[in-house]
C-alpha cells in the first residue's frame, strides 16, 4: 500500500491532499484542542489552517509515516520527529490510529483474496500473491491481473497500492517499491542485469544497515557488484548461512513459498518517551504506562487468539543503552494483570539506577488459545512491592 497510514488520514482529511503531512506519536494536547474546537464541524471540513504543525512539536517521538509531499523534503519513517521539524516545518502533524489502519488493512486483504486467494499476510500494509493458478492471471504477464487488483482496492476503499510482479518472492518485493506511488512493475529472470544489479544492496529485503556497512568496507555497493563475488570468499566473509544467501539473492534466486498461514513468534508493546523518567522519581507515570502497555499486549493476544509462556521486558535508557530480561512461567495466559504481575517480576532483575527512555513487553512461546491448555486460577497482582 502506498504511505499507507498517511493515505488513510487522507481519507479522513481530503483537504490534507497534496500537502506534507506527517504521522507519529500519540494524541497529544493540540489534538485534542483541535477535537474540541471543530466539535460540531465534519472532519473534512476543518480549516488546513487549524492543524498542528510539526514546527511547533517538542519531544523525543518519531515519525511513523509521512506523505509524498513531505517525503519529498528527506522526511521518512523512523525519524525523529524534532529532526524532521528542521527539514519540513510546515508539514502537518497528525497522532498514529491503529484502530483505523487495522480497519482498512482488513478491507484491502479482503478484497484481494476474493480475486486470488493464495495470500500472505506481511504486516498491515503488505502482501504476497501467488497467482499461479488465477483464472487469467497470466495475462500481459500478470500486468492484467495487477490492474484489477489495484481497481477494486481503490473503488472499495479510496487507497492506492503498488504491485510487483517476479518469479518470485525476494523479486516482487524489490519490483513493487519501482513505480510508487499506484505503480506496476513486472520483473523477469531476463530482467537481472538491467533492472536489479544497478541496485544498492539495501534494497534487498533481509540485508540491513549493519550488513551493507560490511560489504561497502568490501567495496561492494550494488547487487551486481554483490552477484560478482565468488559464492566461497561470500561465505568465508560472511559465514556459511549468510554468505549462500547473500550470494542466491544477488542472483535474483529465493524459493521460499507463498504461506498463507504462519504462526507468530511473539507480539510486543512498547513506547519511547517524551521525557526521560526516572524509576523512583517518576514511578507513577512509569506504573501507568507499563500497565497501559500490558493491557494493550492483553488486547493484542486476545483479538489474534493466542497466549504465551514467556513474559519479557525491554528497557532503553537515556544513554542509549538497553537490556532485556524475561520469564518463562507454567502456564499459557494473555490476561492483562497476569502479564503485567510477571513483566514486575523481570523488572525486578533489570538495573534501574539510570532515566528511562523506552519500556516495552514482550509475551514469546506462543500458542493458539484453543491449543492451549485452560491457564489456573492466579491472584491479582499485590499492590505493594512492586518497582512500577
Amino acid at each position: 500500500m502506498d504511505a499507507f497510514y498517511a493515505s488513510v488520514e487522507l481519507l479522513r482529511y481530503p483537504q490534507l491532499k497534496g500537502l506534507p503531512v506527517v504521522i507519529g506519536g500519540g494524541r497529544r494536547p493540540a489534538d485534542h484542542a483541535l477535537a474540541a474546537q471543530h466539535a460540531e464541524r465534519a472532519a473534512h471540513h476543518i480549516p488546513v489552517a487549524d492543524f498542528p504543525r510539526l514546527a511547533d512539536y517538542q519531544g523525543r517521538g518519531v515519525i511513523t509515516t509521512a506523505t509524498y509531499a513531505a517525503r519529498a523534503f528527506g522526511v521518512g519513517s523512523a525519524m525523529g520527529l524534532m529532526k524532521a521539524a528542521k527539514l519540513c516545518p510546515q508539514a502537518i502533524l497528525l497522532p498514529v490510529d491503529f484502530a483505523r489502519y487495522r480497519h482498512y488493512s482488513s478491507r484491502f486483504k479482503r478484497i484481494i483474496t476474493e480475486i486470488a486467494p493464495v495470500m500472505e499476510n506481511r504486516g498491515v500494509d503488505e502482501v504476497y500473491i501467488d497467482f499461479t493458478h488465477v483464472p487469467g492471471g497470466q495475462r500481459q504477464g500478470g500486468r492484467v491481473l495487477a490492474r484489477l487488483i489495484q481497481k477494486a482496492i481503490y473503488d472499495d476503499t479510496g487507497l492506492t497500492c503498488s504491485v510487483g510482479v517476479a518469479p518470485n518472492k525476494l523479486l516482487a518485493k524489490m519490483a513493487s517499491e519501482f513505480h510508487k506511488p499506484n505503480g506496476i512493475a513486472i520483473v523477469h529472470e531476463s530482467d537481472l542485469h538491467t533492472h536489479i544489479w544497478p541496485l544498492a544492496c539495501r534494497k534487498i529485503n533481509g540485508i540491513g544497515p549493519k550488513a551493507d556497512e560490511k560489504l561497502q568496507k568490501h567495496g561492494i555497493h550494488t547487487i551486481g557488484q554483490l552477484a560478482a563475488r565468488d559464492l566461497q570468499w561470500l561465505m568465508d566473509t560472511f559465514g556459511p548461512r549468510t554468505g549462500a544467501w547473500l550470494h542466491a539473492a544477488a542472483h535474483g534466486l529465493d524459493e521460499r513459498p507463498v504461506q498463507t498461514e504462519s504462526e507468530p513468534v511473539s507480539m510486543s508493546r512498547e513506547t519511547t518517551f517524551e521525557r526521560d523518567l526516572h524509576a523512583v522519581r517518576d514511578k507513577g507515570e512509569l506504573g501507568a504506562i507499563f500497565t497501559r502497555l500490558c493491557e494493550q499486549l492483553a488486547d493484542d493476544l486476545q483479538r489474534k487468539g493466542y497466549v504465551g509462556k514467556t513474559v519479557g521486558i525491554k528497557l532503553r535508557f537515556s544513554d542509549f543503552q538497553s537490556v532485556t530480561r524475561d520469564i518463562t512461567v507454567d502456564h499459557f495466559t494473555a490476561d492483562a494483570q497476569d502479564i503485567r504481575r510477571i513483566a514486575g517480576q523481570c523488572l525486578k532483575r533489570a538495573p534501574l539506577d539510570k532515566k528511562l527512555r523506552l519500556l516495552g513487553v514482550r509475551v514469546a512461546t506462543l500458542a493458539p488459545l484453543a491449543d492451549a491448555p485452560t491457564p489456573p486460577d492466579r491472584p491479582s497482582p499485590p499492590a505493594s512491592g512492586q518497582l512500577f
